[in-house]
């Protein structure tokens, strides 16, 4: 099992080239199951989550040429509308082939999914909007079978804002008859960038981009070519790097209009921060000021960045809280954190942080993905080595983390 070695200490400088979004590419790739023609896909990040997504899209008979960062889809093919079990586990996302295998062949079969075990994250918000527009649905021995001959337009008001909740109806609505409207839909980048890819196709969606989408479905969609939206998380996981160990970076192929509340949090750390359209350099020279924050959906505070702004905290000069509302169990790196020799300690959903003046290296246990990014956040800024292991959790959505940081100063090594 592979594990990362960091010696902290070194300031970072350089460029950094963001990938792609991995929480757009897995809806993106199953939208190549709603046609028969073709989609040409760019920008498609190099991810554990996405292989797994791709194998499970080959073995349903969607037809996959890869060339690097370009996919190609065809779905001409698409004869097995189950998705196993051994093929789910590993990643909740493959949930999202359930929507579009029922809208164009009427069929599915899916395991009940897996991935981090940050909360329970349901599906019944899934499940709930299919049987709005007309799907018969049973829950048997793990599996969701759903049937209809025909998917019917419908308004389908979830309980809860669920981003692959919202993709999932967004993509069966686009073939039903008739009007749908998902209300309290989640309004995060990935979710539009799905929705603009699906528009290419020729799907008919108004209200892209707010809480209310509306969709008139159409007879059939057709092939389009597509660029995967830069992924924000990776983003703003780089930028707190720089914030916690000092130095001067630019980030390219990215965009700062869908990091609003993580910019402005990362200046009142006191990074200074300039940007263009496909860029954001980030400079810091002083020690972090401590900053509270809680987390919420598009567009407040995204959770997937609680973990590697913890981090900063961790060093930072004063006392914050943090608020962890959307999982619950999302506050599994903080032992990992107080071995460094960080002062958190947990009150229900909250972390109260201590900042410190210096964190020390010592051998921790990456529990999630975003656990694993702030561990390697802290162990940079740390004094002497810091061992990480169980990093696969970082693979799932950080292309090559440590060959990217390395290039630009740490030293940062993977161990096999």
């Amino acid at each position: 099992m592979d594990k990362l070695l960091i010696q902290g200490g070194p300031r970072l400088n350089g460029d950094i080239k963001i990938s792609g979004a991995k929480n757009a590419a897995l809806p993106i790739l199953c939208a190549g199951l709603l046609t028969s023609d073709t989609l040409q896909l760019s920008n498609v990040p190099h991810l554990q989550d996405v292989a797994t997504m791709l194998k499970l899209l080959r073995q349903m008979g969607l037809g996959i040429e890869q060339d690097g960062e370009n996919v190609t889809l065809n779905g001409a093919g698409v004869d097995k509308l189950e998705a196993p079990y051994d093929m789910v586990k590993t990643m909740r996302a493959s949930i999202l082939v359930l929507g579009p295998l029922l809208a164009r062949f009427g069929e599915a079969r899916v395991s009940l999914p897996g991935g981090c075990a940050i909360g329970s994250r349901p599906v019944d918000q899934h499940i709930k909007g299919l049987q709005a527009m007309g799907a018969e649905i049973t829950i048997e021995a793990g599996y969701i079978h759903a049937k209809a001959k025909k998917l019917k337009g419908a308004r389908i008001v979830t309980d809860m804002i669920t981003v692959t909740g919202t993709e999932n109806l967004l993509m069966a609505a686009t073939l039903a008859e008739g009007e749908t409207i998902l209300d309290n839909a989640a309004r995060e980048p990935e979710v539009t960038d799905l929705a603009n890819l699906l528009v290419a196709m020729g799907a008919n969606i108004t209200g892209i981009g707010t809480d209310r989408l509306v969709i008139h479905g159409v007879e059939r969609l057709h092939g389009a070519s597509h660029k995967v939206i830069a992924d924000r998380i990776e983003t703003a996981t780089f930028l707190c790097a720089v914030a916690a160990t000092g130095g001067d970076v630019t980030l390219t192929n990215t965009r700062s209009d869908i990091l609003d509340v993580a910019l402005d949090k990362l200046r009142e750390v006191g990074v200074i921060l300039t940007s263009g359209p496909d860029w954001i350099r980030a400079q810091m020279s002083a020690r972090p000021k401590a900053v509270s924050f809680r987390t919420t959906e598009y567009p407040g505070f995204p959770t997937d960045m609680q973990a590697q702004f913890m981090a900063v905290n961790c060093i930072a000069e004063g006392s914050s809280r943090v608020t962890e509302t959307i999982f619950e169990n999302r506050f599994m790196h903080v032992q990992e954190m107080n071995r460094l020799g960080a002062h958190i300690s947990i009150d229900g959903h909250n972390a109260i942080i201590n900042g410190v003046d210096k964190l020390v290296g010592a051998p921790v246990m990456a529990t999630d993905l975003r656990a694993s990014a702030s561990l390697v956040i802290a162990a940079m800024a740390a004094q002497g080595e810091t061992l990480i292991d169980r990093i696969y959790h970082l693979d799932r959505g950080y292309d090559r983390m440590e060959v990217k940081l390395s290039a630009v100063g740490a030293n940062i090594q993977r161990i096999k």
